[in-house]
């Protein structure tokens, strides 16, 4: 059955219509569906996807720079440097160090060596172990100086300006004073040797050069009454460690004033006093 739908066209009534887009869903028709396709992933679910891959992928780094620290072969002990020595040679640092030639480089006891070096040698002041990467050791040693010597029988001992004795020598050091300890009681029991020493060394260290090139002995009797022994056969009486410049320029004048004197003491810079001849 057909009927008309405006001039010129007849519609069949048995022919179905498009729903307008209002209509909602009818009777035996389904709900309009308004996304196609799979729902997207929320901002949040982005994020904690990334963090999780993020993490995974720090495990993995973690895990290969473990293994290649500790385990491989790419970051091991191969060789070992010294840098700093005077008196000792390359070799007995080396020896005495006894660096683990193979063992990982992170793994390396630095402190152990260190210890080791300054125990085994006491003519060293300093010492220190570095990792030179991938595969060096390097020893930086550094050696005491020598202030004064000490003597018992034909053998000499070095000390130095801390009053450490540390080397053994069968022949004087040119330049170094000798130490001659001959200590009153009183002071002995007061300072010690050891501490007498110390002040001994503190003159010696600070000796003008007008002085220090020409003394041969520092005696030592107490704290404050050190004499030198020059050379030409001249003594003078320093007294304590203070005031070194001031008793240099006291020396000087009496020298000149007094050519042919041999004994000095300027133990007190500003009442100088010379006698001999």
């Amino acid at each position: 059955m057909s009927r008309s739908s405006g001039p010129g066209r007849v519609v069949d009534q048995d022919e179905p219509t498009s729903p307008r887009p209002e209509d909602g869903p009818g009777p035996g028709r389904p709900p309009r569906r308004l996304f196609r396709g799979r729902p997207r992933p929320s901002r949040r679910s982005r994020r904690l996807r990334l963090l999780v891959l993020l993490l995974a992928l720090a495990v993995l780094l973690s895990g290969g720079g473990v293994w290649a620290l500790y385990v491989s072969d790419l970051l091991r002990v191969e060789k070992v440097g010294v840098d700093g020595t005077r008196v000792l040679t390359e070799a007995q640092v080396r020896e005495e160090a006894r660096v683990p030639l193979g063992t990982p480089m992170a793994s390396l006891d630095k402190g152990a060596i260190e210890r080791r070096l300054r125990k085994a040698l006491p003519r060293l002041r300093e010492a220190e172990v570095v990792r030179a990467w991938p595969h060096g050791v390097g020893l930086k040693v550094t050696e005491r100086t020598p202030e004064l010597l000490t003597r018992s029988g034909e053998r000499y001992t070095e000390v130095d300006a801390e009053g450490v004795r540390y080397g053994h020598r069968d022949k004087p050091v040119r330049g170094v004073p000798l130490l001659r300890m001959e200590p009153r009681e009183v002071s002995l029991r007061h300072y010690g040797a050891a501490g007498l020493r110390r002040e001994a060394v503190r003159v010696a260290s600070t000796l003008p050069d007008s002085v220090s090139g020409r003394a041969r002995t520092v005696v030592v009797r107490s704290f404050d009454d050190i004499s030198l022994e020059l050379s030409g056969g001249v003594t003078v009486r320093w007294g304590s460690s203070e005031r070194p410049r001031a008793k240099a320029v006291a020396l000087a004048a009496l020298r000149k004033a007094t050519p042919k004197a041999r004994h000095f003491d300027v133990s007190v810079p500003s009442a100088p006093a010379s006698s001999g001849s």
